[in-house]
């Protein structure tokens, strides 16, 4: 990896949280890192080694299967590339996952499905998080109380405590149904 000018602290990273990944033929290895070389990954930011990770923990026909279904919901090849550009961690979803995630954003939520490739990070995430936060969300929108320039990922993403502040509290005069949208014994 250093011959393609990956950063120390990547390889550290990779060593210290994800050792498997350089446990393998070393032929195979380099197939591995030329390909997420190709696919335009600069080697000196850690998203590099998460894409050989993620190439490394599946086999190419899981890989095809996880793009497949991705395909069912209308994503092109393309746009699978691009969505793991942006986060890698995006294809190491079960097929499972990817399928709830994807019924969840565009049939609950109502979100085109293009919604994800920009934001693949949102796949990531627990369901158990998700579920009760995107109610919440339409709860709060069909009411009028989100401001119209609201960050959506940062709605889902954002630690608990902090969402809890500036998306749950601050509402309890105004509706208090938050309460029972997303009690306070919830956590993510």
């Amino acid at each position: 990896m250093r011959e393609y000018g990956v950063s120390e602290s990547c390889i550290v990273t990779l060593v210290r949280y994800q050792p498997r990944t350089f446990m393998m033929i070393p032929d195979a290895f380099k197939k591995i890192v030329d390909e997420v070389k190709r696919m335009g990954f600069d080697p000196s930011k850690l998203k590099f080694g998460l894409a050989v990770f993620a190439f490394r923990a599946m086999s190419r026909s899981t890989w095809d299967k996880k793009v497949d279904v991705y395909k069912k919901w209308g994503l092109s090849e393309e746009e699978v590339f691009e969505a793991f550009g942006r986060t890698p961690w995006f294809m190491m979803a079960s097929e499972n996952k990817i399928m709830a995630m994807m019924d969840f954003f565009v049939n609950k939520m109502g979100w085109e499905y293009s919604f994800i490739v920009k934001r693949p990070a949102l796949i990531t995430l627990s369901l158990k998080r998700i579920v009760p936060r995107g109610t919440l969300f339409q709860f709060l929108l069909s009411k009028g109380l989100l401001k119209e320039n609201l960050y959506i990922p940062s709605f889902f993403e954002a630690p608990e405590k902090l969402f809890r502040k500036k998306f749950v509290d601050c509402f309890i005069e105004e509706a208090p149904e938050v309460l029972k949208l997303y009690p306070s014994n919830f956590s993510s």
